[in-house]
């Protein structure tokens, strides 16, 4: 019988060594794998690449890993902004290398991982300090950069509802990345807050299939999540 449910986010995450590179979905706070990342941190694996639009908010979710110390490398599109107070103090004083994508690349790039592509050609940063060192190539008159995909070796990522088999639905925007970045990698890993009998799901709204998740644990709607609020409303 196949059965992909584990017992905790400790059980769950288990195995992740030191030096893995480790997709974490979410855009900005939506959809990000909180209890993973915290179960992370509790379960000790260092000097990770990590791959994630964002490089952490506040000091919670992927910005208390890069807060641990845990981190060697983070690939990302979207490293600033008003409370990344944590990533910036670490990449000003040399404790963390950056790999700059463009939002775009990044998604296509974890995309042909997944679909097997061996690269894509992109006029998206090309002429700049992103495309040094990179292949180019002209098309049609206009001029294009080689881009390779990503691979990770873990995907954590954040689903609404899954069942044994590890099929998942999302909620809205908190899908993001999550369905490209469970093709990519090796080793899928998704939080759901509803765990469902099988054939519960319909084929026709089910974005990742279990084909591509290897792991899934069930973890508490928070009280301050989208839902949790209108639940505290109520």
């Amino acid at each position: 019988m196949i059965d992909k449910l584990q017992p905790s986010v400790e059980a769950a995450l288990a195995g992740i060594a030191d030096g893995a590179t480790v997709m974490i979905g979410g855009f900005g706070g939506a959809g990000q794998p909180n209890e993973l990342i915290d179960g992370l941190i509790a379960q000790g694996a260092r000097d990770l690449v990590i791959v994630n639009n964002n490089a952490g908010n506040g000091e919670t979710g992927l910005a208390a890993l890069l807060k641990a110390g845990r981190v060697r490398k983070i690939v990302c599109s979207f490293p600033r902004q008003a409370d990344s107070q944590v990533f910036d103090g670490l990449y000003r004083s040399g404790r963390i290398e950056l790999e700059l994508v463009p939002q775009g690349n990044l998604a296509e790039r974890i995309r042909a991982a997944g679909a097997g592509i061996g690269g894509f050609y992109t006029p998206t940063g090309y002429g700049t300090e992103l495309a040094k060192g990179k292949e180019t190539r002209e098309i049609d008159g206009r001029m294009y950069v080689l881009e390779a995909p990503i691979h990770a070796d873990v995907a954590l990522i954040k689903a609404e509802r899954g069942d044994r088999w590890g099929n998942l639905v999302y909620r809205k925007t908190a899908r993001n990345f999550g369905p490209v970045m469970a093709m990519a990698a090796k080793l899928t890993i998704a939080s759901v807050h509803e765990v469902v009998p099988l054939g519960a799901l319909d084929p026709e709204v089910i974005v990742t299939p279990g084909i591509f998740v290897q792991r899934v644990v069930r973890v508490p709607r928070s009280a301050t999540g989208p839902a949790g609020l209108k639940q505290a409303a109520a």
